[in-house]
Parts: structure tokens; C-alpha cells; sequence
């Protein structure tokens, strides 16, 4: 293990403890190396504060260098080796908490058991993370991409509905058009591609309704919890509540008129070429959504 391989288990662990624990050697190990390496190169890389340890402004640029170094170096073996490779190391993924949650992290086994040298990090946040900073390897983004500047792929896209559960719509009447919106409870979804304002078209028709409701929530878990415990109805995509729109807990309304679809993209760190691993993990996502849709639908 080199001192520039030890340096960006640290950054990303966040402490000479835990990439001692992912390099599997003692902490003193990897304390000499960081000072070694500071001394070789004559800055210094990282400072302590209350939150841990942190790069500095030099720890930062050499850090995103390294890391591009020793993927290059991982994909120069692996397209050395040819079909006798093997997918290895480690993959940091970044992702919204209820897609992955879901529809990711329940189906791993079978991307961990086809690759058993492979280790996955997932960043779960439904806010935006940089890439870079974080070490990322791939994000899975939903909604409208706002940097241009990203590598994308888009993976999929989700109908959105009109929804809520069974025991909601009996107590407030069943909305016949979207204009009937207006008379009930929405939980809104404040967050990226989600908010109150709809659009809403059926053939050559379309209007526009602009929903109210006493809650709003800024994660995708609190929709879903709202309402499921029948707090009112919400424009969701069908992922967010495929389990429970597959068993009739939750049932939608108004399907004669068509939303704007949520599209999902995998997301690359700009300037690097997409790894070995990371394509492996965004083919996987793809056939889940298949396997997603498919029940949904």
C-alpha cells in the first residue's frame, strides 16, 4: 500500500482509525505514511479540528489527483488481465435514501455475490454532493440535470402519479379531474422536480393546478410516510412508492391524465473516465429498474 493510496483512504474514511481498519494494517502504519508523504512532498495535507481530519487546500488538489492516479492504474490492470479480470477494491456511490433503499440496496447480494473482490461505499443523501470532494465514483441523480459540466447517462424514467392510500380518498372523495385538486390535502414534496405547481395533459388537453396541503417535506421517506399514515395525497414518481402501489396499499388516481415523468442518470466526476466498476454498477441499476418496472407496471 503506497502513501498516495493511504492519503485517500484517509480523506474518505475521515480518520487514520478507519482506513486503518479498510487497509486492514495498524493505525501507526498509516500515521507514518501520511507524515512520510507530507515530508516527501514538503506541505502539509491534512489538519485536525473537532470534526475529524480534513484535507488541506494542497491535501485537497492532491487528493483528487491521486484518486484519478490510482483508478487509471486500476483500469490499466484490469484492461491488461482482458477477460480473465476481475471487478476489485472499492466503489463509493452516491445516491437519494428512498430509491436506494428500495430498489438498490435490497438487490445488492446479487451485485456483491458476482463480484466477490468488491466492496461499495453508498452516500445516501436526497441533497446533491460533490462528486469530487466525496470521492464518488458514480451518483444516481434524479430530475432535471442543472450542471451541464457532468458526465450523464440516463438510465430510466418513472411515471409520476397521483396518490394515496385507499382509506385518504374514501374519506375525501375520489378526484375525477385535476381541477378537484384543489379541494384536497397534498403532502408536497419540497425538493428538486417535486413542489406544488402541475401540468397536466390528457390527448390535445392540458391544464395547470397548483396543490395546497399543511405538509411539506424535504425527503422522499417523509412523503412516504405522510402518506402512507393517510395525511393526504401527493404527485410522486412510482418508485418512491412502488412496494405499496404493487400491493394496493397505496392506489392512484387520475390516470387518465398524464405528468412529466422523473428521470434517473448515472452521473460521472468530470475529467474522469467512467471506471470498470462503475459501468458494472450502472448496468446493474439498469436491469433492476427493468425488474422495478415490470412490477409496477
Amino acid at each position: 500500500m503506497t502513501g498516495m493510496e493511504t492519503f485517500v483512504s484517509v480523506v474518505e474514511s475521515g480518520s487514520f482509525s478507519a482506513a486503518a481498519r479498510l487497509l486492514d494494517v495498524g493505525q501507526p502504519a498509516v500515521s507514518k505514511a501520511i507524515a512520510q508523504l507530507e515530508d516527501r512532498l514538503g506541505v502539509r495535507l491534512l489538519l485536525r479540528s473537532t470534526r475529524g481530519l480534513t484535507p488541506t487546500e494542497a491535501g485537497q488538489a492532491y487528493y483528487e489527483h491521486a484518486r484519478r492516479a490510482i483508478l487509471q492504474a486500476d483500469e490499466a490492470d484490469f484492461a491488461a488481465k482482458g477477460a480473465a479480470s476481475r471487478l476489485a477494491g472499492r466503489l463509493r456511490v452516491s445516491a437519494a435514501v428512498t430509491f436506494a433503499r428500495l430498489h438498490i440496496v435490497p438487490r445488492l447480494p446479487v451485485f456483491l455475490e458476482a463480484n466477490p473482490e468488491l466492496s461499495i461505499d453508498i452516500i445516501l443523501d436526497d441533497e446533491n454532493v460533490d462528486l469530487l470532494e466525496r470521492g464518488v465514483d458514480v451518483a444516481l441523480r434524479m430530475g432535471a440535470l442543472n450542471d451541464s459540466t457532468m458526465t450523464a447517462r440516463k438510465l430510466g424514467t418513472s411515471p409520476r402519479k397521483v396518490v394515496g392510500t385507499p382509506a385518504y380518498f374514501e374519506k375525501a372523495g375520489t378526484p375525477l379531474t385535476p381541477a378537484d385538486l384543489s379541494m384536497h390535502q397534498a403532502v408536497i414534496y419540497e425538493q428538486g422536480g417535486g413542489g406544488s405547481a402541475w401540468s397536466f395533459a390528457r390527448g390535445a388537453a392540458e391544464t395547470s393546478v397548483v396543490v395546497s396541503g399543511r405538509v411539506r417535506v424535504t425527503a422522499a421517506e417523509g412523503v412516504r410516510a405522510a402518506v402512507l399514515a393517510g395525511m393526504g395525497l401527493a404527485v410522486v414518481s412510482e418508485w418512491m412508492l412502488a412496494p405499496e402501489l404493487a400491493s394496493g396499499e397505496v392506489v392512484s388516481v387520475l390516470d387518465d391524465w398524464g405528468l412529466p415523468g422523473v428521470d434517473l442518470w448515472a452521473l460521472f466526476p468530470t475529467g474522469r473516465m467512467a471506471s470498470a466498476k462503475a459501468r458494472a454498477f450502472v448496468a446493474f441499476v439498469e436491469e433492476t429498474l427493468a425488474g422495478v418496472d415490470s412490477h409496477v407496471g
